[in-house]
C-alpha cells in the first residue's frame, strides 16, 4: 500500500480505549477516508498547478480552470468546498 494512503487510513480511525464493558477497538470511518483521499487530490491539483507559477503566468483563464476543477471534484463526491 502506498505511504501516504497507509496515512490518511489512519487519520481515519478512531480509537476506543479498554472500559470496564468493553475491550479496546478501532473503528474505521469509510467516508472519513474517502474525504481525506478527495481532499488530497484536490490539493495535489493546486500544487501541480501552481508550482513555480507567479500571478501574471494565469491571466488566460487557468485561475477559472482550476477553481472549477475543484468545485467538479467537490461536487462530483458531493462534498462541500
Amino acid at each position: 500500500m502506498n505511504e501516504r494512503i497507509r496515512q490518511l487510513a489512519e487519520q481515519a480511525r478512531t480509537h476506543f480505549p479498554k472500559t470496564e464493558t468493553s475491550g479496546e477497538f478501532w473503528v474505521f470511518d469509510e467516508q472519513k477516508f474517502a474525504e481525506l483521499i478527495v481532499k488530497e487530490c484536490i490539493e495535489t491539483v493546486a500544487e501541480n498547478m501552481y508550482s513555480g507559477s507567479t500571478p501574471s503566468d494565469f491571466s488566460d483563464g487557468a485561475d477559472f480552470a482550476y477553481a472549477q476543477a475543484i468545485s467538479d471534484i467537490n461536487q462530483h463526491f458531493g462534498m462541500s468546498e
